[in-house]
């Protein structure tokens, strides 16, 4: 059925029809931009293939005094224009970047205002106007858009006539001044029903301020003259052009953060933290959150924290004692009669209120079940015979559960009759799909742990399952990005392409909830936003725990993928996250943010803002963070970072730190030092010579494969050493200091 439509719409559909004059036009492949000037826009009209066209509102202003002052084309096959208008002066950039495969158009609008104004209502800027200029006469798929502050961005095909696939992308960082004046966010701004899509302002509750430039677009479009229909090639086909417009997309910068004191801040005070732990039967078990001792302990806590910090200790060599401490209370969580591990310590059950629907006895949220298994697993391929022993003794209760629910899993169901609790997440959208990702990779590990071929047959099962869901895989990031790894495995294993379609099908569904700008008005001016990514479809909110699981997931992807030919887009978004995580996650830490920002109670707990225990949650700009608590199991953060970008190297006074990810490390006494920077060579990562002691750096010869001459460092703070190095690059370190 078609949308009505705006009267905006009809007045650019019969003004686009009379347009004859044609300010500039440009040819890049099977498209054809012209922009033309109407009585209150500048359009940028677009011939898609097999008769398809799109129109780009570059610059609009209420009432027909929109006249062009300045015309001049710019250096990127493009056009630069000056406006003035009854609500000020315009400035209009249009660019059309032919540099790829595939074109992006840009199109940047700012406005100085002639008096403070407010902005009540603004069009879309994108109109399907059809071949004769008649929207009713197209149709379109809508395949994925802005959900809340997440990027602001819309992909789609236009079906009627079947011409192309667009991605939208609003570079919405450049319009934090409008919101910081107008007191506005900028979530769900992008989005629109067909054929009226893209941005639109937000209403203003407060004026922008005359003869202050605003910038109020910049517009990154990219075109592909395919029409994917299979799930599977519309995510691969959303990689390939996010990661197309990533590379023009301007980005914050990055500053490198001291994460050895940030761990040795947050370990002290997870040990010595009263408000981190409970004692039940004379055992202690981590709280999930600060001075939560309302909830009983759970496993998935237990072991999010332990793992990480098993991480460190391998890097570091060092013993932590509450390693033991942890462990020992792993199995007080299997219950026998069930043959397997319970969420809740089974001890406590009692302390269990209800006022959730989860929080009951014997009630298990499906993916609870599995994480927990996971680590486990991690744990028994690591030689630990207890968690062997709670991993294998729960996989027969995890497979009757999957096959009981034909490996589609309901939200909340109870564990004794397997009655459902929660069928759905929302009402018609099924419930958690991931979970048949999570299943696969810990039936994968039972297989490498056995090598029982039934594991390897339950897997590939539950993989099979999830062809279907393309984008709506998602449901927790951390079990999408745990599932990418499992169906990455499986394809190697088994040869078979569909998993690894799947496997970049988790990947799309990851970062369609990104956030893809950083939110500087409000409260956001603290900490930088910069490719965070929600837990949850529809969560408000950043959290830490998620985020850190992701980024070692990222890492553990990477590996696997050595000796896989993987999409160029996955390598390159893949390195990315993990560089911005690297710099941001710092600012989960109360420490690290204003008191002003932090709710003053939050839902869970308390908060002790003075503690290097990291919030659950960071917020849009105009609202507080830390409303959820301080996530005891978010601790693994700095524990995770710190083994996967600092590289020791035997007897020499300082560390290798890369915020990309690396491989290969060999560091040998008396050798070269060498490792392969990942990520992508288009986009540069910082390397540092990082002290770890008072003695100077040596004097080096530090070379990138392909290069002869020698990388010339920066000296910074501390003595340490920074250096600029390209991504897909190898390193060769000399540490024979030279006389």
């Amino acid at each position: 059925m078609m949308n009505a439509l705006t009267p905006w719409a009809v007045s650019a559909s019969a003004e686009l029809t009379a347009s004859t004059e044609t300010i500039f036009e440009q040819t890049s492949g099977y498209f054809h931009f012209k922009v033309f000037h109407t009585s209150d826009s500048i359009w940028i009209q677009t011939e898609l293939p097999h008769g398809g066209r799109v129109a780009f509102r570059a610059a609009y202003s209420p009432g027909p005094t929109l006249e062009i002052t300045k015309n001049n084309a710019n250096e990127q096959n493009g056009i630069d224009l000056d406006l003035s208008c009854a609500i000020g002066r315009q400035k209009v950039s249009i660019k059309i970047d032919q540099t790829g495969k595939l074109p992006v158009l840009r199109y940047t609008t700012s406005l100085i205002p002639v008096k403070d104004l407010l902005m009540p209502s603004w069009p879309k800027d994108i109109l399907f106007n059809g071949k004769n200029d008649n929207p009713e006469q197209t149709e379109g798929k809508i395949h994925a858009s802005q959900l809340g502050t997440r990027t602001g961005f819309i992909y789609l095909s236009e079906t009627r006539p079947k011409s192309s696939t667009l991605l939208y992308l609003q570079n919405l960082t450049v319009l934090s001044e409008y919101c910081e004046q107008t007191e506005t966010s900028l979530g769900d701004t992008v989005g629109g029903e067909w054929p009226e899509l893209g941005f639109s302002l937000p209403s203003s509750k407060k004026p922008i301020k005359a003869g202050k430039e605003v910038i109020l677009s910049d517009a990154f479009v990219a075109f592909s003259n395919e029409i994917p229909e299979k799930k599977t090639a519309i995510t691969r086909l959303f990689l390939d052009l996010l990661a197309r417009i990533y590379l023009l997309l301007p980005k914050p910068e990055t500053r490198y953060k001291d994460w050895p004191k940030i761990l040795d801040n947050g370990l002290k005070d997870l040990l010595e933290s009263a408000g981190c732990w409970s004692q039940v039967a004379g055992q202690k078990y981590f709280n999930a959150y600060v001075c939560d001792y309302e909830t009983p302990p759970e496993i998935m806590v237990q072991l999010a924290v332990l793992l990480p910090l098993l991480d460190y200790v391998e890097w570091s060599k060092k013993e932590l004692e509450v390693m033991k401490t942890i462990s020992a209370g792993l199995p007080s969580f299997y219950d026998e009669k069930l043959g397997t591990i319970m969420r809740w310590l089974p001890a406590a059950e009692d302390k269990l209120k209800g006022e959730e629907e989860q929080k009951v006895p014997k009630v298990m949220d499906s993916w609870y079940l599995h994480h927990p298994l996971l680590n486990l697993s991690r744990l028994a391929l690591k030689g630990d015979k207890v968690a062997e022993r709670l991993f294998l003794g729960s996989l027969d209760f995890a497979i009757k559960v999957a096959q009981h629910f034909k490996y589609q899993w309901p939200v909340f169901y109870k564990m004794d009759t397997l009655e459902v609790i929660k069928a759905e997440t929302v009402e018609g959208k099924g419930g958690e799909k991931d979970v048949a990702g999570i299943y696969t990779h810990i039936m994968l590990q039972a297989w490498e742990l056995t090598k029982e071929k039934r594991f390897l047959k339950e897997a590939e099962k539950a993989a099979k399952t999830l062809a279907d869901y393309g984008f709506e895989i998602f449901y927790q990031a951390n079990n999408t990005a745990f599932s990418s790894g499992a169906l990455l495995r499986l394809y190697k294993i088994t040869g078979n392409e569909l998993y690894l379609e799947l496997s970049y099908g988790c990947l799309a569904g990851i970062f369609r909830n990104v956030q893809l700008w950083d939110c500087n008005y409000g409260f956001g001016k603290n900490f930088p936003k910069f490719f965070s990514l929600y837990p949850l479809n529809d969560a408000a909110y950043t959290a830490v725990y998620e985020e850190q699981e992701v980024f070692c997931a990222f890492h553990d992807y990477l590996k696997h993928a050595e000796d896989v030919d993987l999409l160029p887009s996955v390598k390159l978004l893949i390195a990315e996250y993990i560089r911005y995580l690297v710099d941001r996650a710092v600012y989960y830490y109360p420490t690290m943010l204003p008191a002003e920002m932090l709710e003053e109670k939050s839902k869970i707990g308390e908060l002790a803002p003075k503690l290097w225990i990291a919030l659950e949650d960071l917020q849009d700009g105009w609202l507080k963070s830390g409303t959820v608590g301080q996530e005891v199991y978010g601790a693994g953060n700095a524990f995770g970072i710190l083994p996967r970008h600092y590289l020791q190297i035997p007897d020499m006074p300082f560390m290798v730190y890369t915020d990309y990810p690396t491989s290969g490390f060999n560091a040998q006494k008396n050798k070269n030092i060498t490792f392969k920077i990942l990520g992508d060579e288009r986009i540069n990562c910082r390397m540092m010579l990082v002290k770890t002691t008072g003695k100077k750096i040596p004097e080096l010869e530090i070379l990138i494969k392909g290069q002869k001459t020698s990388l010339k460092a920066k000296q910074v703070e501390n003595g340490n050493l920074e250096y600029v190095i390209p991504g897909n690059s190898k390193i060769s370190i000399n540490t024979i200091a030279k006389h």
